[in-house]
């Protein structure tokens, strides 16, 4: 892409919004229709993967854990600060950052009858640093030392100051569990779970649905009372886009196909599209695992950053309804910079040849690309083409179907390069960084920087997220430098429903999925 696109490409700001294109604002109605007896039906493609907060870390399974389960803090629409849920407050105890201290509610119980206590808080967090599954959210907490329980008081003691440590607490990985239920020292086998969260877990069939009925025993920050809801999953984006064409979903949330997407008529009196500001980003994650790997020389790392054309996958593979994304954290977060666009040309094989050269790396370079089905598989049969120009390259395709499945191949360094696709645990930078590119992150692809882990530990040093913002750009900086991953493409959340429900738009806002403000019209 020419230098002109790539500056009009940047040139586009992402701020926080949702666009609905129907006809008018209402207010939700009651009745006693049909239609108020049956359950709103989600179509998706990103699936639950474990009902076991100690075992994902992954987008499909914390939709459902912020229904079924609840933390100490979580989210409101609309506010960076988490609020107290299963607490009745929270505060650090001193300036140093490194204690922070939570009263559990005291009319608490989860939906197997038993009470939440601030003993079950400490055992929910200590389980996942004992069982530290590889695909599990452990590195989110490796600033966590210990966790203390007196009466209902919690407190989290932290290795070094971390003023991102209650916005950590209020994702996925805070939620509490019974330990009744649970075990300490594995994951449960069992798929059922009782939370206290604003819903219970009615059924599942694993892989395939569940059916989440409201909690009537709930008690925290939710106010408002959901209705029944299934959710259906789905392998591909064309299956979503068939269950919604034969009306058998309500809603189609993170599944239907870029060109479906782009094609929606504003004017369809059927059809409510929401779009938010998600700040989902893409990258291609590089196995840097051994010098001996095709990737474990920099100089092969940076001509594949050289040979990317994004302007090109955005247009005619995503129909643009992606954008082109030039840095680890994306337009539209605080502290985003262009660091792999003033680093590195678009589409440059010339610039890459050299840099193989001169490290005196023999072409064709051999990698195998890892992905999974759908548009993931058209996007990786791009990529090839643009990696194999002029020789410099040659790319075997791998698919992986089953998404645990293609985890575990990533983790075990099966592929030189995979696709990954990362949604924001909370609203602040530090959420693309700590667990992507800090010592013991979530790739295990071989990447540890000391410069990097220094520059994110003095970021957590600010409660004002404002004065950390050189310092991420510095980050940022060292990435593209180190080429461990590249970043590709972002985009803002898409959900699409039907026109008799409301309250689409709160799935579409940030990572938390608010089914509790789903209703019919």
């Amino acid at each position: 892409m020419s230098t002109f696109m790539k500056l009009a490409r940047l040139g586009i700001a992402a701020g926080s919004f949702v666009l609905l294109f129907t006809s008018g604002c209402q207010l939700p109605q009651t009745g006693a229709g049909a239609e108020d007896e049956r359950p709103i039906v989600i179509g998706t493609a990103s699936r639950l993967t474990s009902l076991d907060p100690a075992g994902v870390y992954d987008n499909g399974s914390w939709a459902v854990f912020s229904n079924i389960y609840q933390g100490l803090l979580g989210f409101v629409p609309g506010s960076p600060v988490p609020k107290p849920d299963a607490a009745e407050s929270c505060a650090f105890t001193s300036a140093s950052l490194t204690a922070y201290r939570c009263k559990v509610r005291g009319d608490l119980t989860f939906s197997s009858g038993n009470p939440l206590t601030a003993a079950a808080v400490k055992r929910s967090f200590d389980r996942i640093l004992r069982i530290r599954d590889p695909l599990g959210p452990a590195p989110l907490f490796a600033n966590l030392v210990s966790v203390e329980a007196r009466g209902p008081l919690v407190t989290f003691h932290l290795a070094t100051a971390d003023a991102t440590w209650p916005s950590k607490i209020a994702t996925g990985a805070g939620s509490i569990v019974d330990p009744a239920e649970f075990p300490a020292n594995r994951l449960r086998e069992e798929q059922s779970a009782s939370g206290s969260g604003p819903y219970v877990l009615a059924s599942y069939e694993e892989g395939k649905s569940l059916t989440l009925e409201p909690n009537t025993a709930y008690r925290g920050a939710v106010t408002t009372k959901g209705v029944t809801v299934e959710v259906r999953y789905f392998e591909t984006s064309q299956e979503v886009e068939e269950a919604w064409n034969a009306r058998t979903v309500d809603i189609a949330y993170a599944g239907l196909p870029a060109a479906t997407l782009a094609g929606i008529d504003p004017g369809d009196e059927d059809v409510r599209l929401s779009v938010g500001d998600s700040a989902e980003a893409h990258y291609l994650v590089l196995n840097l695992n051994s010098p001996r790997k095709p990737l474990g020389n920099v100089a092969a790392r940076r001509a594949v950053a050289a040979l990317l054309d994004r302007g090109h996958l955005a247009g005619e593979v995503f129909k643009h309804t992606v954008t082109p994304l030039y840095s680890l954290v994306p337009q539209g977060v605080a502290g985003h910079s262009t660091a792999f666009f003033d680093r590195y040309p678009e589409a440059d094989p010339a610039y890459a040849a050299q840099r193989l050269r001169s490290a005196g790396i023999t072409t064709p370079v051999r990698i195998k690309l890892g992905h999974q089905p759908g548009i993931a598989a058209v996007e990786a049969r791009e990529l090839k083409q643009q990696f194999e120009k002029d020789g410099l390259f040659r790319v075997d395709l791998v698919e992986e179907r089953d998404f645990t499945a293609y985890q575990k191949r990533c983790l075990k360094g099966e592929f030189d390069i995979h696709l990954y696709q990362w949604v924001p645990d909370f609203p602040d930078a530090d959420t693309f960084v700590q667990p992507l590119v800090g010592t013991g992150n979530v790739l295990a692809n071989g990447y540890a920087s000391a410069e990097v882990d220094d520059v994110i530990r003095d970021t957590q040093r600010f409660t004002d997220r404002g004065r950390a913002m050189k310092q991420f750009r510095a980050i940022q900086d060292t990435v593209a430098k180190d080429a461990p991953l590249i970043p590709v493409w972002h985009r803002q959340r898409q959900v699409v429903t039907r026109s008799a429900v409301l309250g689409g738009h709160r799935l579409a806002e940030d990572a938390v999925w608010r089914l509790w403000e789903l209703r019919w019209l």
